[in-house]
């Protein structure tokens, strides 16, 4: 390595959080690749069956906790954070009051974040090869098996909180993570430290207790999971905890005392779509198979697929307040052809028709 590219390197952290930060993202960090201790606990949280159907979690063997099997040559990892609560959306609190209403995870109320975000990492690295030179490097966000959080951590964008999000003193918890995995012998950040203290906020409001422990979240038990991940039925025993949470579940990041640091993204991505931020269970379970699949082409809530999403508003009408609007919606449903639908549509229905 010439001097000059030595020097080059040695002033790469302040030029990539200034490129960054013109592309859009908050900060960045750079780590090295030890991950042992995140390892460890990756283990023990698989070995105590906590993924629950997430088989994928396991399935890449140790290149989710080592990185130089996933990219061979690479030795730093370049952490981007970028906020992504809407400045146009609804009150996320106003909604999980009004039990007619779907709640739908902040994060996944505009555009699919990963194609926004891999694009702008892809433009920031080649920011860093205009600078440095061809280099080897390759870049994730949320696709591919990267041990995200403790990465972020190594970085010192924030801590991994009780919650097993990571959190940052200066802006909370709502934002997204992307990597840049690299072969440059960049310089490292101080890792942050925890400022979780005695605080069990998130593990109190937790609808369905999922946070079994501090920094321990058994995904079985996850409104995230249960909504987005798990495929067949929702146990009988968590439908109600559900409440109208229809995707995802943002309670234990909502009531956080660290995000009332969290600031909002004018980010035109990041905006509602169709009304998502504030729809009535009832419209939203009106929705045709072609009407689903037109609103949300580009959206990440299309990971849970049309029947999941009937499954979860079968869930949330069966919770919300007994009404002609809410059995006629169900009623018009429960012929329908999947099995697994008409399994919620029945257990709903029950719960209106069955009396006090």
């Amino acid at each position: 390595m010439t001097l000059d590219r030595q020097l080059d390197i040695a002033a790469m952290p302040d030029l990539i959080q200034d490129w960054a930060a013109e592309l859009g993202f908050q900060q960045t960090g750079i780590a090295d690749t030890d991950l042992d201790t995140a390892e460890q606990r990756l283990d023990a949280w698989l070995a105590s069956g906590y993924a629950g159907d997430m088989e994928y979690m396991s399935r890449h063997g140790r290149r989710r906790s080592r990185p130089d099997e996933l990219v061979p040559g690479t030795i730093r990892v370049i952490s981007a954070r970028m906020d992504y609560l809407p400045s146009d959306g609804a009150s996320p609190q106003a909604i999980l009051d009004d039990p007619n209403k779907a709640y739908v995870a902040r994060y996944t109320l505009g555009r699919d974040y990963h194609k926004l975000m891999r694009k702008r990492l892809q433009q920031l690295a080649t920011r860093i090869e205009q600078s440095v030179g061809e280099f080897g490097y390759r870049v994730f966000v949320d696709s591919a098996p990267v041990l995200e959080k403790p990465l972020a951590a190594k970085a010192g964008l924030g801590w991994i909180g009780k919650h097993t999000n990571l959190i940052n003193r200066s802006a909370g918890s709502l934002f997204l993570l992307g990597e840049i995995y690299t072969d440059l012998p960049l310089p490292i950040d101080a890792p942050a430290s925890d400022h979780c203290g005695t605080c069990t906020a998130c593990i109190d409001v937790c609808p369905t207790r999922a946070i079994v422990a501090p920094y321990v979240l058994d995904a079985r038990l996850c409104i995230s999971y249960l909504t987005i991940e798990q495929r067949g039925s929702i146990p009988p025993e968590l439908r109600e905890p559900i409440g109208n949470r229809i995707f995802g579940c943002d309670d234990c990041q909502l009531f956080c005392p660290w995000n009332k640091f969290a600031t909002q993204t004018d980010e035109t991505d990041f905006q509602p779509r169709h009304g998502l931020d504030a729809a009535d269970l009832v419209e939203l379970f009106a929705w045709t198979d072609d009407e689903w699949d037109t609103r949300t082409t580009g959206s990440a809530i299309r990971r849970a697929g049309y029947e999941g999403w009937l499954r979860n508003l079968a869930v949330a009408l069966g919770n919300a307040p007994t009404s002609p609007a809410v059995i006629d919606a169900l009623q018009a449903r429960s012929e329908h052809e999947s099995a697994l639908v008409r399994e919620h549509i029945e257990w709903a229905l029950d719960k209106h028709l069955s009396g006090p």
